[in-house]
């Protein structure tokens, strides 16, 4: 693709319009996730953040404080833009921000376990299903 990729606040009525759009297309519609577990209570109390194509909104993650430490959550990419570095730039940018002085951790699906790996995560504890997907705790080694 080689098109440069924004990762800027979702603070914006409109940013937050389109986040919730691309968690819906590919957590509600892809991935048959109730709309009821995919907007939680944490909504208020996350930071979002947009990752920009073109003035296209095209991927969006979250993170947020938690009694366990800070948990990166909500990573989605529309399907076309996947493989052109969005989801590492989104990574990269909430690591850059969180540093590494606090556990920071999340739960990530059997099939991208692999890709937070590289950014340093580890597996902790058995496999788990939410929302009907099988999942893995990982917290990022120091």
């Amino acid at each position: 693709m080689g098109k440069s990729i924004s990762i800027q606040p979702a603070n914006s009525v409109d940013l937050r319009k389109a986040i919730f759009g691309v968690r819906r297309s590919v957590f509600v519609v892809e991935q048959n996730v109730s709309e009821s577990e995919e907007y939680d209570e944490f909504e208020a109390s996350s930071t979002h953040f947009a990752a920009v194509i073109d003035n296209i909104v095209v991927g969006t993650c979250r993170y947020r404080s938690t009694t366990g430490g800070i948990k990166l959550e909500r990573f989605a990419v529309l399907e076309e833009y996947r493989g052109n570095g969005v989801g590492e730039s989104l990574v990269a940018h909430c690591l850059d921000l969180v540093g590494k002085e606090a556990c920071v951790y999340l739960h990530a699906q059997i099939q991208v376990v692999g890709f937070y790996a590289l950014f340093g995560f580890e597996k902790v504890g058995d496999q788990f299903e939410e929302a009907g997907i099988k999942h893995f705790k990982m917290v990022l080694k120091g």
